[in-house]
């Protein structure tokens, strides 16, 4: 079982036909930050031998919901721990390319040690699945951050933040506004204003959006980068539709800030 479908996806081409993957969060218009898990949550993980849970306080309801279905059968997988992210850090761990490998290496291995007899077939998944279907996924990392490291852009939250590192590219948004709005608190005036001015004054040259998570004032933001003449991209928090595969959303949504970033950088 996992928290978020983002990583049951992953876990999901992983496993194969060796393990059966039921994600919690499936649907694009819950929020998984402030989700309320039903009693059919609560039997998905009593039923599960392995769950894998984001941490880092963004699905705070997943511990509480393996606390009431103890297990010493059960092998958990806490991102934030694995990547070593602490309570109030940044947990859109899915956007940092480094933590998702590091996230794949320790599910074969879980699976592995779950299912010793299985360990070549769980090698040959992992291999196949990160020299062919992240492939993509890593050429288009490498060629943004060779061709746009140090690019000034705008951002509507803090998810943005651990891909914009991965790809080189500089955030001039406040941090504290970012914060703000992925936290779903209202931003100060300084830092509203700070946000603004950059996007009035073309000191971005993209500007990247969560569509999942578009206030009155990140609306605002975004048709005042389009009218500036300010590319936008979008990335969203979970998949869209809800059954795409991890690599073909990020990919999808990394060609679209590539395309972005082009256009507003010019020739």
């Amino acid at each position: 079982m996992a928290a978020e479908n983002f990583w049951g996806s992953i876990a999901e081409q992983l496993g194969g036909d060796r393990v059966k993957v039921t994600s919690i969060i499936d649907n694009p218009d819950a929020d998984p930050h402030d989700y309320e898990p039903t009693a059919q949550d609560a039997r998905k993980v009593a039923d599960a031998d392995y769950v894998i849970v984001n941490g880092v306080g963004y699905d705070a309801w997943a511990p509480r919901l393996l606390a009431a279905n103890p297990s010493d059968d059960r092998t958990v997988l806490d991102v934030g721990e694995l990547i070593g992210v602490e309570e109030g850090g940044n947990p859109h761990r899915w956007y940092s390319p480094a933590d998702v490998h590091q996230v794949i290496d320790r599910i074969t291995a879980d699976y592995k040690k779950l299912e010793p007899a299985g360990s070549v077939y769980f090698d040959d998944r992992k291999s196949d699945f990160e020299n062919k279907a992240l492939a993509r996924y890593d050429d288009l990392i490498a060629a943004i951050k060779e061709k746009y490291t140090g690019t000034p852009i705008g951002a509507s939250e803090s998810i943005v933040t651990p891909l914009a590192e991965a790809l080189g590219l500089r955030i001039l948004t406040p941090e504290a506004f970012l914060d703000a709005m992925s936290e779903g608190t209202d931003p100060t005036a300084r830092d509203k204003a700070a946000a603004d001015r950059q996007i009035a004054n073309k000191q971005i040259k993209i500007y990247i959006y969560n569509s999942q998570n578009s206030t009155p004032d990140v609306t605002a933001q975004v048709k005042a980068a389009k009218e500036a003449g300010i590319p936008v991209a979008t990335v969203t928090e979970t998949p869209i539709p809800p059954d795409t595969a991890f690599q073909d959303w990020q990919v999808a949504q990394l060609e679209d800030i590539e395309g972005a970033l082009a256009k507003g950088t010019g020739p």
